[in-house]
């Protein structure tokens, strides 16, 4: 069996398995992992118009009892295992003497971070052509011209290529580069220089217009109890849940590089309100611009492809702004595609390939299927691959992907290892790796075995009904 227990990992270190050099520097990979483009413009949409406020608190409670608690799971199950996703779900089950079968958990997970790669680096790429566009001025006096320019993107197969091949080059070089030199010496100046973006545009709403920042406070923040509805309730726990890159393979495989100091319990809780912080910050950056210049806030995409770039165009600063905010976005695709690859190359690795021929085979076949997803956008945009399924009928690869994913490889991962955790793992283990006091161990225990696999399962239905 693999190494499990606490001096066979203390072994794996000595003989060169990476560790993350300091406790900062794997929140700063995990909260990379977690922010990425939904927290830039989804969750603050979603906070105003569901009851300001009094979302932020239903969507707080959603962290606490059902995220915090799977992302220990995660982050304990990769930490005992040590190796790739699939492998240290096999050797903690084998370890539990539990059926084989509970090993899929490893497997899901992992087809989950790359199926999500392949569009979420199309995706991503969508930002990266702004901030030349923005960089050169956009033109104020025509904005027909400047709206037009994300549906003529999205229109262009051959540019959709060339920005998801830099970007997955991108991905593939800091991958390439390891653990330490790589991932965790990226995200120490990725991280702090997206906080510090957020706060230079927060800053400038300061100065340039109170009333807008004091607007977006009140669409943030305000509690309207009478706007939570059932459906805003499920809303607050989706995002809670899929906020943290949960089930996706990428805090199993950043939790096999956590050492035995590092107390999950606490880290968990920080990895959590720094994903929170930068979604909140993301809303008080955004929103005053929406507000001053009369925009729709719940636009989506097309907020920051289509409208904002006018904004950009006709404020004072805006050559400047507009290249910085999608600078912004970049920073934030880049940090999360950073883990999902991770779960895919420390597989290869273990099947003795080397780092960087890992990278590329898990980012060129990422890579590959992109292609398929970016086409689904334009020329083959009338083609459903799957319209066997009938939930998939209507959908296109990159929709179909997208809807795989995240209506049924993740909820159904997290169900699953959540179980597994709380019901099979050996209590002495799982008291192990969390290394907290009786009665912390007990709350925790208690939430992973009732709470967070109803709130999972209560997302796993409503996605798919």
């Amino acid at each position: 069996m693999t190494m499990t227990t606490d001096a066979a990992a203390a072994q794996g270190e000595a003989a060169g398995k990476p560790v993350w050099s300091s406790q900062l520097g794997f929140i700063l990979a995990a909260a990379g992992s977690a922010v990425g483009l939904g927290n830039i413009w989804k969750f603050p949409y979603m906070t105003g118009e569901n009851g300001g406020g009094a979302f932020v608190l239903v969507y707080l409670g959603c962290i606490a009892l059902v995220g915090i608690p799977a992302l220990m799971t995660e982050m304990l199950v990769g930490r005992r295992g040590g190796h790739s996703p699939i492998q240290s779900v096999r050797d903690v089950v084998a370890e539990a003497r539990a059926p084989r079968a509970w090993g899929w958990i490893g497997i899901i997970s992992t087809l989950a971070a790359f199926l999500t790669l392949a569009f979420y680096s199309v995706v991503a790429g969508w930002a990266m052509p702004f901030v030349g566009h923005s960089i050169a001025g956009f033109d104020a006096a025509d904005p027909e011209a400047v709206q037009a320019l994300f549906p003529n993107l999205l229109a262009a197969p051959d540019q959709l290529l060339m920005w998801h091949t830099v970007f997955m080059v991108m991905t593939i070089f800091i991958s390439a580069r390891g653990i330490n030199r790589g991932i965790e010496a990226a995200v120490k100046v990725m991280m702090p220089t997206l906080v510090l973006i957020l706060m230079l545009l927060i800053g400038y709403s300061a100065v340039m217009n109170m009333d807008s920042l004091r607007q977006a406070v009140v669409f943030l923040f305000r509690p309207n109890f009478g706007a939570l509805t059932t459906e805003s309730t499920l809303s607050a726990l989706g995002h809670a849940f899929f906020t943290l890159s949960l089930a996706s393979g990428s805090m199993l495989a950043y939790g096999s590089y956590l050492s035995k100091s590092t107390p999950i319990v606490r880290t968990a809780v920080t990895v959590a309100a720094v994903d929170t912080a930068v979604a909140l910050m993301a809303g008080l950056a955004i929103f005053p611009l929406v507000f001053q210049y009369g925009m729709e806030p719940a636009a989506g995409p097309g907020l920051v492809f289509a409208t904002l770039p006018l904004a950009f165009a006709q404020m004072p600063g805006g050559d400047i702004l507009g290249p910085v905010f999608f600078i912004l976005l970049v920073i934030a695709a880049w940090t999360s595609s950073l883990s999902m690859i991770e779960s895919v190359v420390e597989w290869l690795q273990e099947k003795g390939i080397g780092r960087t021929a890992s990278a590329i085979l898990a980012g060129g076949a990422a890579w590959a299927l992109g292609i398929l997803c970016l086409l689904s956008l334009n020329v083959m945009s009338g083609f459903a691959p799957l319209s066997f399924i009938p939930a998939l009928e209507d959908k296109g690869m990159m929709d179909a992907l997208d809807y795989i994913v995240t209506n049924v490889l993740m909820p159904l991962g997290a169900l699953a290892l959540a179980i597994f955790v709380g019901y099979i793992m050996p209590k002495d283990a799982l008291r192990d790796e969390l290394s907290t006091s009786a009665r912390a161990f007990g709350i925790v225990r208690g939430m992973i075995r009732t709470i967070t696999p109803i709130g999972i399962l209560v997302i796993f239905l409503t996605n798919l009904i």
